[in-house]
């Protein structure tokens, strides 16, 4: 059995899962904000999962965090992890020093993709021979990519990070510090730039409007719409998957999206043979609801235990 946690900006969801990966035990606590709260929110997810299995820590064969931010998977340090006021934070030192475990850390999108390659492709499917990508549409834009049953990270980490590939060289200005990218067309952040709304999920506000006929909101709708489309194209065009797993917040919105997606999809097929060649639609599909990816993707980056060597 492996425990695996996914750190989110409001919510951890910890699962246990066993051997083929399904679900024995989750729950899910709110996240503190700041270093020490989020080591405190980690150390109380654990041990509640411990009490869940009546399993003691030290006999899970492996313990994994997937967290926003940029991670160093070989030390486990979280840097610019914003959502949860972490500049950088020492977390897998940290949880074993209160612990007396080891635990993998990982950037939460990855970890979303491997849990999602193993909703796809369970072992006993021959799994190894699948390639995949989770495309995370949330308040940004990120895909992760596992292949041949691997998840791969790029030389520096950076693999998968489409969103911040520049599609208007006028449009807005992204935090990367480049302009027109990806993520600033087709994410939750770039909804609620375009569309500001009282409403919690801006989108759902720009959906509504969309509907009723606003000029400006079917705009809007539309070019989210189109770029997500493209973002599935990216993937395909460079690596050529199998399937392209589209999860995070906006995933949410659920068939009448993607349903739109495959749209535009298929319309760009009847203009190019190479595209139709593709079968683009047929390759995308949505995370089902409240299937915890990230968490178990977590779980299955988990390392064996032991303790480290002393700090």
């Amino acid at each position: 059995m492996r425990l695996g946690l996914d750190i989110g900006g409001t919510k951890t969801d910890a699962v246990a899962i066993d051997e083929r990966g399904d679900i024995v035990a989750r729950l899910r606590i709110p996240t503190g904000f700041g270093p020490d709260a989020v080591v405190d929110t980690a150390v109380s997810a654990l041990e509640q999962l411990a009490q869940l299995t009546a399993i003691p820590l030290s006999a899970f064969p492996s313990i994994g965090i997937g967290i926003p931010g940029t991670v160093d998977t070989e030390v486990g340090i979280v840097s610019h992890a914003v959502n949860l006021g972490v500049d950088e934070l020492e977390l897998a030192r940290d949880l074993r020093l209160r612990l007396g475990v080891a635990v993998q850390v990982e950037n939460d999108v990855k970890a979303a993709a491997l849990g999602a390659f193993r909703l796809l492709f369970p072992p006993d499917g021959g799994g190894d021979r699948h390639s995949m990508a989770y495309l995370n549409l949330g308040t940004g834009l990120a895909a992760g990519l596992v292949l041949g049953g691997e998840l791969w990270r790029g030389s520096r980490g950076t693999a998968g990070e489409i969103g911040h590939i520049p599609v208007d060289p006028t449009g807005a200005l992204c935090p990367c510090g480049q302009r027109g990218c990806l993520e600033t067309v087709a994410s939750g952040s770039a909804i609620a730039r375009q569309w500001p709304s009282d409403d919690a999920l801006p989108v759902l506000s720009l959906l509504a409007a969309a509907q009723a006929g606003d000029p400006g909101a079917v705009a809007i709708h539309r070019s989210l719409v189109e770029n997500v489309a493209a973002a599935v194209r990216i993937l395909v065009l460079t690596v050529d998957v199998e399937a392209v797993v589209i999860g995070g917040g906006l995933s949410h919105l659920g068939d009448p999206l993607l349903d739109d997606i495959r749209a535009v999809l298929g319309g760009w097929a009847l203009d190019s043979p190479f595209l139709a060649s593709l079968e683009l639609p047929g390759r995308v599909q949505f995370v089902p609801d409240d299937f915890p990816v990230a968490a178990v993707g977590a779980a299955l980056v988990g390392r064996p235990l032991a303790l480290a060597e002393e700090v």
